[in-house]
Parts: C-alpha cells; structure tokens; sequence
C-alpha cells in the first residue's frame, strides 16, 4: 500500500479485516475517524488509520472494551500494558475451564449414578473463582494480628491447591472439603491458635522469622537449586561443580550469624544433613503410632488436603525428594592425602 494514498471505506474494511458497518460504527465512536473525506463526500483512510483499525479489530478479538482500546489510541496506555492485562485475563480462563473439564472428565467417569449426583451437587456449589477467593479470605483471616515472623503467613498462603488436568475422584472430593473447611470459622481459628501456640516460644520464632526465613525461601532458593542441579545432572557430590555449588550455600548460609566457614564448621553442616532422613523417618513412625499428629485436623489437614489435590507427598512442597545424603558428602570438609585438611 502506497503510504500517501487513501483507500474508500470498503478498502479500508477489507484490508484491516472488519465489516464496513464496523469501520463506521468504530468513526462514530471516535476510535478510528477517517483520514478525509473525497469530492463526492464519502470516508477515506491512509494507510496510519487502517493500522489502527486493524489493531482494533485484533484486541476486540482479545475481549479488551471500547474504553481501554480509547486510552491506549490516545495514549493514556502503552499496548504493552494492555495486553498484559489482557494476558492475566486470558490465562484466569483458561485456568478456570481447565478445571471444569477436569470436574467434566471425572463425573464422566464414575459410574456411580448416586455418587455422580452427589458430586456434582457438591462441585456446583461453588464457581472456580469462588475457591480461590476463598483460600485467599482464609489466609486473611487467620493472618491477621497473628503473632508470628513478618511473612510467615504469606510463605503458608503459597502452598495452594492446583487440581491437575485429570483429576482422581479422591483429589475432587479433597478440593470440595478443602473448600467446606476455609469457609469454617471453627477451622481458621483452630489453625490461628494452633499457628500461635506452635509459634510463640522464642526459638520456634527464631526459626520461623527473619534472615534465616528469607535466606531458605528467597535468597539462599537459588544457591541451593544451583546444588540440586548438580545431582540431578549425575556430578559427584565431590565434582568441582558441586563443591563450587555447595561453597557458595554453605557461605551464605553461615553468613546470616556472622559465622565464618570453617572446616570445622562444614562437618557440622554436613552431619546434620546426614542426620535428616533418620529424623524424618522417626517423626513419621512417632505420628503413625499416635494414629495422626496432634494437629492433624488443623494445619496438618490443610496441608494434607492441598498435598492429595496436587498429586505430592504431604509436606512436599518444603521438603521435596531431598538428597540429603548426597548434600551431606557435597559438604564434608575436603581433606589431603595426607589425612588432614586441606586448605584452600
């Protein structure tokens, strides 16, 4: 197209691929007016109008309103904005309609007529936006005037439920009570107080507070993924990548007490690694002989619901399939031929 030239409505319309009603309907809107008009008094448009007609065209398809298109034609906003705002949008429904055909899958699945019934009843008694909204108003409310670390809250809203594209019935019906349970104000205040007792004595606050909270789930997250990389690319803990990789973390780490890392020190850490599963195991042993954790139906069966809706292990989301061990060799203090410890 010849920049200078100007092109009659129906040229207009077909090259930015609307109807000539829609070209007119968009001048009378003040969105896009002609360029001018010719002798015999009828719209023309250059080439600049017709890409803005077409750019039109483009976000009505994308669903943005006459209004938002209006601000960012006269430069209230940048396309870049507008379109990631759209982006949000697009991403939220296709969130909310992966859900329902997953529901859709799974009710199609059960061959219990009764219990299709009874399932459905349940799943329709709530919008898919409704949850989410909910999982936010309970963390809200149970965080708010906690007695607990700045940003503790926030690190325990972050595990949330994320039903999987084909669900079992077993993860529908945990998304159902999950749902029933936040909305429970005996359920919130039963996590808050259990949430307060767990966390007021000193050094539960000490733990769950501050630096060392930042460090494991903000700053020190890519240190120890830089570490986990290395086994999962098959390096020996001893590789010089690994022990690059765990210097780096054991060094930061360290440094949030204004403790120097020493070799010492370095065995220390690595012990304590060695000695996580064998905690692990007893704990589960001791919750199993007690038929369940004192605070299963509070914390633990959020956590526990959330676990069985996303397919994970329960606690799975903070621990993870941990190399411990092989953490633990990465840390050891390297030692000489000689026997004693090398010094670098």
């Amino acid at each position: 197209m010849d920049d200078d030239e100007l092109y009659p409505i129906g040229d207009a319309a077909r090259r930015s691929g609307l109807s000539v009603s829609a070209v007119r309907f968009y001048a009378a809107s003040g969105l896009v007016e002609p360029t001018g008009l010719n002798g015999a008094g009828h719209r023309m448009y250059d080439v600049d109008a017709i890409a803005r007609l077409e750019l039109v065209r483009t976000l009505r398809e994308l669903d943005a309103g006459l209004e938002e298109i209006r601000r960012l034609l006269d430069g209230g906003t940048t396309l870049r904005e507008l379109l990631a705002t759209h982006l949000e949008i697009v991403e939220r429904q296709e969130r909310t309609l992966r859900g329902r055909r997953a529901v859709l899958r799974t009710l199609i699945g059960q061959e219990d007529a009764t219990a299709r019934a009874g399932l459905m009843h349940k799943l329709v008694s709530m919008t898919d936006e409704e949850r989410e909204e909910v999982i936010d108003a309970f963390w809200n409310d149970v965080g708010e005037g906690l007695e607990v670390p700045d940003g503790f809250v926030d690190r325990l809203r972050a595990m949330r439920p994320v039903l999987p594209a084909d669900p079992s019935a077993a993860q529908l019906e945990a998304w159902i009570e999950l749902a029933d349970l936040v909305r429970d104000p005996g359920f919130r205040d039963a996590v808050r107080a259990y949430l307060e007792e767990t966390y007021s004595a000193p050094e539960a606050r000490a733990v769950a507070s501050g630096p060392f909270q930042e460090f494991i789930h903000a700053s020190g997250a890519p240190l120890m993924e830089e570490l986990l990389a290395a086994h999962r690319a098959g390096e020996s803990p001893r590789s010089p990548r690994a022990q690059r990789a765990v210097l780096r973390f054991m060094e930061a780490a360290t440094a949030l007490s204004g403790t120097p890392l020493t070799l010492e020190l370095r065995n220390r850490m690595a012990d304590g690694y060695r000695q996580v599963p064998g905690l692990l195991q007893r704990i589960a042993e001791e919750d199993a002989a007690a038929e369940g954790p004192v605070y299963d139906d509070t914390h633990g069966r959020y956590v526990s619901l959330v676990s069985l809706i996303n397919g994970t292990a329960a606690g799975e989301e903070h621990a993870g399939a941990v190399p411990y061990v092989w953490i633990a060799d990465a840390m050891r203090a390297p030692v000489s031929d000689r026997g004693g410890p090398r010094r670098r």
